[in-house]
């Protein structure tokens, strides 16, 4: 038994194993629910007085019971459209970087005194002044 003109099987039909799927598969995006649809369910839940209504609804929208009861903690807590996704700002990493600033602008100081006295001192050195230099320790 040889193979059809059209690439299947005899036997089963199914598409010869050497010959690749053509279709591109678009993968799933993952679904951003705002503050106000989860309101709305959670509305509609409310309303529920039947047994299975929840089931039907949690089913014709394609959620979870876990996000119900996700959602209705956040209600609760009055944090239902205030989550933030993403890494937490350090708290530290705000007063290091402050501190980073601080010491560079602190060093190009520094060096610009250093130019400066160097500069007083080539001066005095060419007036023929006498420099004494004092040391800040007793």
């Amino acid at each position: 038994m040889a193979d059809q003109p059209d690439g299947k099987t005899p036997q089963n039909g199914n598409p010869r194993a050497d010959i690749p799927d053509p279709e591109v598969r678009v993968p799933a995006k993952r679904r951003r629910l705002t503050a106000a649809y989860k309101l709305r369910i959670l509305e509609e839940v409310d309303r529920c007085t039947q047994p299975g209504e929840i089931g039907a609804l949690l089913r014709r929208e394609g959620l979870y019971s876990s996000s119900l009861s996700n959602w209705r903690r956040q209600r609760a807590a009055g944090t239902l459209g205030n989550i933030k996704r993403g890494k937490k700002a350090d708290p530290l990493a705000a007063e290091n970087k402050r501190l980073q600033r601080e010491n560079e602008r602190l060093k190009r100081e520094l060096e610009k005194a250093k130019l400066i006295m160097d500069a007083q001192k080539k001066i005095a050195k060419l007036l023929e002044f006498e420099i004494v230099e004092h040391d800040d320790e007793p």
